[in-house]
């Protein structure tokens, strides 16, 4: 009889979590890109920005709990 045993994630890139904030940040770009004119350095900047962040904060969580278990 095989154990089904989960493969150890090796980066935050193969948390399921980013993938989704990673399309959500790419949507969200192709959708600004609509946006008018005059929001484009202000709103529409905003936006992007607040979007790539939720990645950023993904990996820089995965990055410090690594370096707390290898600490260890």
């Amino acid at each position: 009889m095989k154990t089904h045993q989960k493969e150890a994630i090796k980066d935050h890139r193969e948390l399921e979590i980013y993938k989704k904030a990673f399309d959500a940040g790419m949507e969200i770009f192709h959708l600004s890109k609509k946006f008018p004119v005059e929001e484009r350095y202000s709103l529409t900047d905003q936006i992007r920005r607040s979007s790539r962040s939720v990645c950023a904060n993904l990996a820089e969580a995965w990055r410090k709990r690594r370096n707390a278990i290898v600490s260890m």
